[in-house]
């Protein structure tokens, strides 16, 4: 939504004073994390927990009234109206989601989770909803890193546990470059903090939230890209849960076709 740049300059601005400078079973019988499970017609629980991590803008932040809000809740909101569930959002840390469900804390988590093959292992995912693209941020006046590569040697910020984490830790299967310090936070928002206080070389982030903090530092940092990183996020649900997964899936390409979808992106930034 248009006033969300308004939301991060007050994030970031009420940081910078303190520091100076997003599964329980549902199947047949419904959830089995305390909440009701009663279910429905459709073999559903009446109401689905939903994990996210709402410190990723414009995705999932936390809106004026205390409560999680962004392109993702309202999205897996419309979700559980059209497959007959109601829907409670629960916030965590990222690194959290996929154990929650494992651990029947949740029963589903969005988060702009990128559906990789090592996160499939655990967890089954719901069709794509969106492509992204992760980036890098820099101060403004940093001319030297211009792609991936170039982070060699460099001390960069991550948000601990997403795509921009895996694509710099040597090992994983998603890494694109090797020989980088990484320091990783609990929030975009932190790691963009350290950059700006000149503790890191750069934050690998996705592109839609790195563009919601540039415009909330006025011209202090700039984003740079490398064309040769893109990713989809999915909606993660417990492995075997076919039946959930394939209202949502129905749902996702209800809202596909007649245009919600796109609404939503529009209303919340998120195009």
């Amino acid at each position: 939504m248009k006033k969300f740049g308004k939301v991060v300059a007050v994030m970031m601005t009420a940081m910078m004073v303190l520091s100076g400078c997003g599964g329980a079973s549902s199947g047949n019988t419904g959830a089995t994390n305390g909440n009701d499970t009663t279910g429905n017609e459709s073999g559903l629980p009446s109401k689905v927990v939903v994990g996210t991590n709402a410190e990723f803008p414009p995705f999932e932040y936390i809106a004026e009234n205390g409560q999680p809000d962004g392109f993702d809740i309202a999205l897996i909101k419309e979700v559980g109206q059209r497959a007959g569930f109601e829907v409670e959002v629960k916030n965590m840390d990222f690194d959290a989601l996929i154990m929650a469900m494992e651990t029947d804390g949740i029963d589903m988590a969005i988060a702009g989770m990128t559906a990789t093959e090592d996160r499939k292992q655990q967890v089954d995912f719901s069709d794509p909803y969106f492509n992204a693209s992760q980036v890098m941020i820099v101060k403004s006046d940093n001319d030297s890193i211009k792609t991936f590569q170039d982070l060699k040697g460099k001390k960069v910020a991550v948000q601990q546990g997403t795509t921009g984490d895996l694509m710099v830790t040597e090992g994983d299967e998603s890494c694109v470059v090797e020989g980088v310090e990484v320091k990783r936070m609990n929030k975009g928002a932190d790691a963009v903090l350290d950059l700006m206080n000149g503790g890191v070389d750069a934050v690998v982030i996705d592109a839609n939230p790195a563009e919601q903090f540039v415009l909330a530092n006025d011209g202090k940092i700039k984003i740079v890209t490398d064309e040769a990183v893109n990713e989809e996020y999915a909606i993660a649900i417990p492995k075997g849960e076919t039946e959930l997964k394939d209202a949502v899936n129905k749902a996702l390409a209800e809202m596909k076709a007649d245009g919600t979808m796109d609404k939503l992106a529009e209303q919340y930034d998120a195009n």
